[in-house]
């Protein structure tokens, strides 16, 4: 065998194995470990792994991890979304704080959640002005949900401390303990003003 021979026998062996490396590594990478990580997903965290719906009555009512726009004065509205609440569209707003279109919404925001909630504009918490880095939170501060409390007490005609209860109920502590701020999901808030109350 000629020396030229070699070299082309060489090259050929090392792209079979380069191909074959390629094609065992596609089906372990892009087939077999995503299969085993979604059935280990769906076997240990069911209610998670299918978008931590909260169902009433056989119904879907939305997810514990999507926001969805509350107006009606007998409910407590979230943050803003700068995608609309779509889960689809997720993504910030991606202004600066000197942007003159993010200073306008803000501005006409506070205005608007001062008269609603018969507060200071500056006693307004920032998490009610400002989007979040999703655009889909679902969840507001303690502060945002007491700011309210006197609006959706009145508008229900219920005790304002009935309603305390139910934010102090429905607080979350930062994750693990250590990880973020105490929030409340304000889906879950609603749906217990309407004795819908979802449990885990």
């Amino acid at each position: 065998m000629t020396e030229s021979n070699t070299g082309a026998v060489t090259r050929s062996a090392s792209w079979l194995s380069a191909l074959r490396t390629a094609i065992v590594l596609i089906i372990l990478c892009g087939g077999l470990y995503p299969l085993l990580i979604t059935t280990a997903g769906k076997v240990m965290f069911p209610h998670q792994a299918l978008g931590s719906m909260i169902i009433i009555d056989d119904t879907i009512v939305g997810s514990e991890l999507v926001g969805q726009r509350f107006t009606a004065p007998e409910y407590f509205h979230g943050r803003p979304s700068a995608a609309e609440y779509d889960p689809f569209s997720v993504g910030g707003s991606n202004y600066a704080a000197s942007n003159p279109d993010l200073k306008a919404r803000v501005a006409d925001d506070s205005a608007e959640i001062a008269q609603r909630e018969n507060v200071a504009p500056t006693s307004i918490p920032a998490d009610l002005l400002a989007a979040s880095g999703s655009g889909i939170d679902p969840h507001i501060s303690p502060e945002s949900a007491i700011l309210q409390a006197e609006r959706v007490a009145s508008a229900r005609g219920i005790a304002i401390a009935r309603v305390n209860e139910l934010i102090a109920k429905y607080t979350e502590g930062p994750t693990l303990g250590v990880f973020g701020q105490p929030r409340v999901n304000v889906l879950k808030l609603n749906l217990a003003l309407d004795g819908k109350e979802f449990d885990d």
